[in-house]
């Protein structure tokens, strides 16, 4: 076959190679032409290529939701902010009882001064809180806190300043004896008629008979 020559795909006949119809058959070379220039114009599809396109897609959508979020001014973390704030309210509720009950037992402490100095002025105040003092310390009957209030190795007091301050405050006496007789008892040992001197005597604590002997009673010496 010459280099100028084609064989017909058709009926296998040599042609020229020019001819676009072959002249034993019939057949087209055009169609044979269109059809092989259509097949090289596709591109080559790689493998991946579209999962590639799908994947970049759905990235820019999640960007695209999360900078909406951001514009909006959205917490994306309610739940942590909301437990914060319920956390600092609880605390603030806690401090704020807390800073109650100091003032609330300030008070009862200023009101209890306020009431155990009622009608009293300059001296006689004065004399009432050193009384109420010695009472926070031990046991005193009404004439031994008198002259503790008014002796010169006291307070030094009027005795008249020192009666009022001591008659202004509500004491039990009775409750002053058995403190007193426990604390005899803690130093040493006495019997019942020994105790109830001690407590009544001008020597002793100068309790009336019946304080000395209630509170000896009460403190098991009797």
């Amino acid at each position: 076959m010459e280099a100028d020559e084609k064989k017909c795909p058709q009926c296998a006949e040599t042609i020229k190679s020019e001819a676009k119809i072959c002249r034993f058959c019939g057949h087209s070379f055009e169609n044979i032409a269109s059809s092989e220039q259509g097949d090289s114009s596709l591109p080559d599809k790689k493998p991946g290529q579209g999962k590639g396109c799908l994947i970049a897609l759905g990235t820019l959508v999640a960007l695209g939701i999360f900078g909406s979020l951001l514009s909006s001014g959205s917490d994306p973390t309610p739940s942590a902010n909301m437990v914060a704030s319920e956390n600092v309210g609880e605390a603030t509720s806690k401090l704020s009882k807390a800073n109650s009950d100091d003032n609330q037992g300030a008070t009862a402490s200023e009101a209890s001064e306020t009431r155990s100095n009622v009608g009293l002025f300059g001296p006689r105040a004065n004399a009432a809180r050193s009384a109420q003092q010695y009472l926070n310390m031990t046991g005193f009957s009404r004439e031994g806190l008198i002259e503790q209030l008014s002796s010169g190795a006291g307070d030094g007091y009027s005795i008249a300043d020192a009666t009022a301050a001591v008659d202004s405050l509500t004491v039990d006496w009775n409750e002053q004896a058995v403190r007193s007789a426990k604390q005899y008892l803690d130093m040493t040992g006495f019997s019942c008629s020994g105790l109830v001197e001690q407590l009544s005597s001008d020597a002793g604590s100068k309790y009336t008979k019946a304080q000395a002997r209630y509170g000896a009673e009460q403190a098991g010496a009797c």
